[in-house]
């Protein structure tokens, strides 16, 4: 038999459910998942390797108008995925009209690659509204294949992840077999840090936050982490803190526990609190948190 591999990357609004369906597709836990727009940041590739295929899928942030410097490299991220996909997924949710950036739906609907286009959160709808959404989508973007998927309750997955198969050009692995995505172990650590702060705090304080792990030290039976959240102002870096340490040590041993789950090992994670100013609107520390090349 021949062998396929190619890219296919997963576009859209904010909170369609992007990252849940890559981590469905994948069957980890690569991209952080939380009700809160923006969640992601970075292009996340998830490595899908069979004896005949390679499937290399990449998660992108929601497209937005951005507002700072941090949002404008966001958005290069979902322009890099435009560029070298051989299959795009375009995904969007029931009660949703149009992409927030017209530029990029006018890019999806003259692609001269395939377009599968994914209607999720389906649960959350009656079959009339659905039928009327699906007739809605194949007339706005013609050139797509139609699928009506829940990828929290993963319906239908199995069935969009078998036409990609079928989609995929012939080739061989772009990376090793035993290679589940492109991001290094710290990435994940840092990642994993910030779901927790995107789920206990409110507001600006979550967007305002970045994580870096400043030391990575795998034992044979522990993996002692030390981790730096870094804010704007430190006003942010009290709130972070918490009263007597009670907020930053709630993040901490629920990351702790997460960590545990994705390296099977047992984990020590030593966290503290740096004020970086404006950090978002910097070109060197975008740069430096690989958010610019």
């Amino acid at each position: 038999m021949t062998h396929k591999a190619g890219f296919v990357n997963i576009i859209g609004n904010p909170n369609v459910g992007k990252s849940t369906l890559m981590n469905a597709l994948v069957g980890e836990k690569l991209s952080i998942i939380t009700s809160k727009a923006q969640t992601t940041r970075h292009r996340i590739l998830g490595i899908v390797n069979d004896d005949d295929y390679q499937i290399v899928f990449s998660d992108t942030p929601g497209i937005i108008k951005p507002a700072y410097e941090l949002q404008e490299s966001m958005m290069d991220f979902v322009k890099s995925a435009f560029e070298d996909a051989d299959v795009l997924i375009y995904m969007v949710e029931v009660g949703e009209k149009e992409l927030k950036n017209e530029a990029f739906f006018n890019k999806i609907i003259h692609s001269k690659i395939p377009v599968i286009l994914l209607l999720n959160k389906i649960d959350k709808s009656t079959q009339e509204q659905v039928d009327e959404k699906i007739a809605y989508w194949r007339a706005k973007v013609p050139n797509s294949f139609v699928f009506v998927i829940s990828a929290l309750e993963r319906f239908n997955v199995e069935t969009v992840f078998y036409k990609i198969i079928e989609l995929l050009p012939e080739g061989p692995p772009f990376y090793p077999k035993d290679q589940l995505t492109d991001k290094p172990e710290r990435f994940f650590v840092n990642e994993t840090i910030r779901e927790k702060i995107l789920q206990q705090y409110k507001k600006e304080i979550p967007y305002s936050v970045e994580v870096e792990t400043e030391s990575f030290v795998e034992e044979e039976n522990i993996i002692k982490i030390r981790s730096v959240i870094m804010v704007e102002r430190d006003t942010q870096k009290g709130i972070i803190i918490g009263h007597k340490g009670s907020a930053i040590k709630r993040v901490g041993t629920d990351a702790r526990k997460d960590l545990q789950h994705f390296f099977d090992k047992k984990v020590f994670l030593d966290l503290h609190v740096k004020v970086n100013k404006n950090w978002r609107s910097n070109d060197r520390q975008l740069r430096r948190f690989g958010y610019k090349d």
